[in-house]
């Protein structure tokens, strides 16, 4: 089974289900709930329409089919913010403000990982939405550290900050026990441990790394929903993915139940969506919901040819 397909379905029909209701309150989604893939809405696109989420995810993917080359993802993403590359309809309809700052000093010749904010105020959820490809591309690496610099790596293109790059360095953690073929529950305790072993040796600061205790040292599925939050900061929509995979049975329950915290939901649906994707598979993934999603042969057809570059390089 290719659980890259798997993962990048998983992502994009999450996303496609939290466009229509982008910056949609949570009461209001209570009252009036995503059940199905539906177009127009917010960002009046077509119904199986996935946002900026999955085409970085999708520019990340298509790169490292040719081996890991961060200059060339920084390139990629270019493409895209120039409607060339991995768009849905030929045109960017969304951008986060750090992630457009970022490729605006990409175009201008900077350093890839020096492109992103480094600031506290630089930690909205744009790297995180996009590092789902890096976790099949480390899943034969065994030192964490190496796992570590290469997260640090391709979050830094767009959001350098240390919040960002340890939110993605948990995700991608996680997604790796879970190919492991592990209970999610198992997983998660797993990647707690790796996590403290991990930071025995760092010289971090205290404070920051306190800012992660909801999800390494308590259960981040046992919160109330009020006191899980689903708006565009990295922290949120780390503990709200998780959340939601934890305290779901199935692919379509854990994206519903991303998609309706409201706020950030195309984002929210994406996370949460690449973890269930490759933890159920694309066979439990809705068809009608893969029929429906823009592009989804060349989809198909990109999670094969990176299955493809990874095994010839194993």
């Amino acid at each position: 089974m290719n659980k890259i397909e798997s993962g990048l379905f998983g992502l994009a029909v999450g996303d496609a289900l939290g466009v229509p209701v982008e910056f949609k309150s949570r009461n209001y989604l209570k009252e009036n709930p995503v059940t199905e893939m539906f177009g127009f809405g917010t960002h009046h696109q077509p119904a199986g329409t996935w946002s900026d989420d999955s085409s970085l995810a999708f520019c990340l993917a298509e790169s490292l089919c040719s081996g890991y080359d961060l200059n060339d993802i920084a390139k990629n993403f270019v493409k895209w913010y120039s409607g060339n590359l991995w768009t849905p309809h030929g045109k960017v309809f969304d951008i986060g403000i750090a992630t457009q700052h970022a490729i605006l000093n990409i175009a201008k010749g900077h350093q890839p990982d020096l492109c992103g904010g480094f600031s506290e105020g630089d930690n909205g959820n744009g790297s995180l939405m996009r590092i789902l490809p890096l976790v099949f591309y480390l899943q034969n690496e065994k030192d964490d550290e190496v796992i570590y610099q290469k997260v640090k790596q391709v979050s830094s293109i767009t959001h350098a900050h240390f919040r960002s790059v340890f939110s993605c360095f948990i995700y991608v953690i996680y997604c790796l026990e879970i190919l492991k073929g592990k209970d999610k529950f198992e997983a998660y305790k797993e990647m707690q441990s790796i996590l403290s072993k991990f930071l025995e040796d760092k010289k971090y600061n205290p404070i920051e790394i306190q800012l992660f205790d909801r999800i390494l040292m308590n259960d981040i599925s046992r919160y109330l929903e009020e006191n899980i939050h689903s708006s565009g900061y990295v922290l949120d929509s780390l503990q709200a993915s998780f959340w939601c995979f934890l305290n779901s049975d199935t692919y379509e329950e854990t994206v519903l139940k991303a998609v309706n915290l409201g706020e950030d939901t195309d984002t929210t649906g994406a996370i949460a969506g690449g973890l269930a994707g490759i933890y159920y598979g694309i066979e439990n993934i809705p068809e009608k919901w893969i029929d429906r999603l823009v592009k989804s042969n060349e989809i198909k057809d990109l999670a094969e040819r990176l299955l493809e570059n990874l095994n010839k390089n194993i």
